[in-house]
């Protein structure tokens, strides 16, 4: 697995993202949150990912869309570290629950913390 968040790693299924909402699971590294989802996919992809960044705490799309640039390059970065040899598919959503703005070290080190929580969630089932 590469460093690379192409076209095909993104979540887009309307579809797929309903499903992960009511059916997926939810992990919480503060000031992020990953549901996942157990599933296939048509183009035998391991893993499809998508962020959020909420309208209500963060008012202009400007500070949105900073945080989802960070969020997208802080999970291309660390993706390819714990998920390299993964085999079974998973929907992924990363949403980013704080009030206040953030660094990318900071994003960066949440994002290890919840994929090690999700590495150690999913190995115990």
């Amino acid at each position: 697995m590469s460093f690379k968040y192409s076209k095909k790693d993104k979540l887009k299924s309307k579809k797929l993202i309903e499903q992960l909402f009511t059916e997926g699971k939810a992990i919480t590294a503060y000031p992020l949150r990953l549901i996942y989802l157990k599933t296939e996919f048509e183009d035998n992809s391991t893993l499809k990912t998508g962020v959020s960044v909420s309208k209500r705490l963060h008012k202009t799309a400007v500070a949105r869309n900073r945080i989802k640039r960070l969020l997208r390059e802080a999970y291309r970065l660390n993706k390819p570290i714990y998920f390299n040899n993964s085999s079974t598919s998973y929907a992924f959503m990363i949403l980013y629950l704080s009030k206040d703005g953030t660094t990318f070290d900071k994003l960066n080190k949440s994002m290890k913390l919840l994929f090690d929580k999700f590495i150690d969630k999913t190995s115990e089932t």
